[in-house]
């Protein structure tokens, strides 16, 4: 994806005056160009993606975490990592950075994971990507049974069809007893969709949410504690919705589109809970940064931005998704971030683990 250039809260405010319905777009910086933030390394790397060719093709990774080990695709681990190939499919990588698994289901964009659904009366992780592979247009859905032995590979599970011309950011979000699954158009489409597993075992779903954000946007991810539902407008800034679907297009701009905080191109979003702090990670892609909110108290509070470096592997630039998880997790027992690398050193592009502890030490947090 082309990155963008600054654009100051002014030409923000104008643009949110002007209820733009369309992609905006802006002059770069260039390829690879890294804005002001806190260095931090990544740890350890993916392989690089099947799409080569200098394609646009990775793009935003999942975590699942497990207590006890569990076994994926014949092979005992923690929990794994989901990777999409927006080309050709969805990676799952151990937290090695290994690949477990390779499923080739077509155009996936955004990945995420979920628990609390049963089907056939077992307890399932649910996945769920949006998916614009003609023919199958919406949510592609996917099982891992975490009590499975042999080979209990992630699996296809069927697909939520929607009336989104593009399919682009996407996230689980549970309220309650209910697993919704949240869906971002290109152009600015907000669908949110309660899910549940019929009593044949398939997929079902009600739309309970039906808005317009108003230009491109992608980045989403719910904090339940707080009932908050984040999403970015790409050009625009960052947008907290609540999530209970009756509130329906009502919003607050937590931080718009500013310098040296959030740049245009502003997609990825993740959440990550550390005690009992948790804490909001997007991606400025227009800068190569990530800026950091601490969102458990009364109103976001902005805590600073990191950027990944040169270290034991190459650094990150031009990130679309980041996906981040709290505690042990695998090798990392304090958590771990998870990030696309838009511009990788050999090959082609990829995911990088960053250690939780690094980048806190790096903010103050």
């Amino acid at each position: 994806m082309t990155i963008r250039t600054l654009m100051i809260a002014a030409g923000a405010a104008a643009l949110l005056a002007g209820c733009a319905t369309h992609e905006v777009d802006f002059q770069g910086e260039g390829e690879g160009f890294v804005g002001e933030g806190s260095p931090v390394r990544a740890v350890l790397e993916t392989p690089s993606v099947g799409t080569g060719g200098g394609e646009d093709a990775a793009d935003d990774p999942a975590i699942w975490a497990s207590a006890t080990p569990v076994t994926v695709n014949g092979k005992s681990s923690p929990g794994f990592v989901a990777g999409t190939d927006k080309k050709a499919g969805l990676y799952i990588y151990d937290f090695d950075g290994q690949v477990m698994q390779f499923l080739p289901e077509g155009l996936l964009n955004n990945v995420d994971a979920t628990e609390g659904l049963s089907v056939g009366g077992k307890p399932m992780v649910v996945l769920g990507a949006s998916d614009r592979t003609p023919g199958r247009i919406g949510i592609s859905l996917y099982l891992f049974d975490p009590a499975g032995t042999g080979e209990n590979a992630v699996r296809s599970w069927g697909y939520i069809p929607t009336d989104v011309v593009e399919p682009y950011g996407f996230c689980f979000a549970r309220r309650g007893a209910e697993v919704h699954a949240v869906l971002v158009g290109h152009e600015g489409e907000l669908r949110q969709y309660v899910l549940i597993a019929d009593a044949a075992g398939q997929p079902s779903t009600r739309l309970v949410r039906r808005a317009e954000i108003g230009t491109i946007s992608e980045g989403c991810a719910a904090d339940e504690a707080t009932s908050a539902l984040y999403i970015k407008e790409e050009n625009v800034g960052l947008w907290r919705y609540d999530l209970d679907p009756a509130t329906g297009g009502a919003r607050t701009l937590i931080q718009p589109i500013e310098a040296g905080k959030l740049v245009a191109d502003a997609e990825g979003l993740t959440i990550l809970a550390d005690g009992a702090a948790r804490y909001l990670i997007g991606s400025s892609q227009g800068d190569s940064t990530f800026p950091v909110w601490r969102i458990d108290g009364a109103a976001p509070e902005y805590k600073g931005r990191f950027v990944v470096v040169d270290g034991p592997v190459d650094g990150v630039t031009g990130t679309d998704g980041l996906a981040a998880m709290g505690g042990r997790v695998g090798r990392f027992p304090e958590g771990v971030v998870v990030i696309q690398d838009d511009v990788n050193d050999v090959g082609t592009q990829n995911f990088k683990y960053v250690d939780w502890r690094d980048i806190r030490t790096a903010l103050g947090l």
